[in-house]
């Protein structure tokens, strides 16, 4: 059975974040799924919400995805955290290994989600 877990969304790409929020529903109907546009309104939501995953975008206005990461993992040692960019640089790639959390490259597509909600239950 598919129990209702909490997804975070972090992205100043409206586009994007739909995108993934549907593909994530496409899998797991259940599951509730949160949207942020900046890694400032991530913080906020996630204090309600004790995201069992988020997928934050690296370059957003405000505190972007890196930022966010490392005040995210300090909160929720538990949670998914993954980094979502296009930019595929092995800096961004060590600053996710440092934070423990896991990086998704762009773009965003449903099997990219789908393979990474599969690792996430393995």
């Amino acid at each position: 059975m598919d129990h209702s877990k909490q997804v975070l969304v972090v992205d100043d790409s409206r586009v994007s974040r739909l995108m993934a929020h549907q593909f994530i529903l496409s899998k797991h109907a259940g599951w509730q799924v949160t949207e942020a546009a900046t890694g400032e309104e991530a913080l906020e939501k996630a204090q309600a919400l004790t995201p069992y995953l988020i997928l934050l975008d690296v370059n957003m206005p405000g505190m972007g995805g890196v930022a966010a990461a490392e005040q995210l993992r300090a909160l929720y040692p538990q949670t998914h955290i993954f980094l979502v960019t296009a930019n595929v640089q092995n800096a961004i790639r060590h600053r996710a290994s440092e934070l423990k959390v896991g990086f998704m490259e762009k773009p965003i597509t449903e099997t990219r989600i789908h393979q990474l909600i599969d690792t996430l239950d393995a």
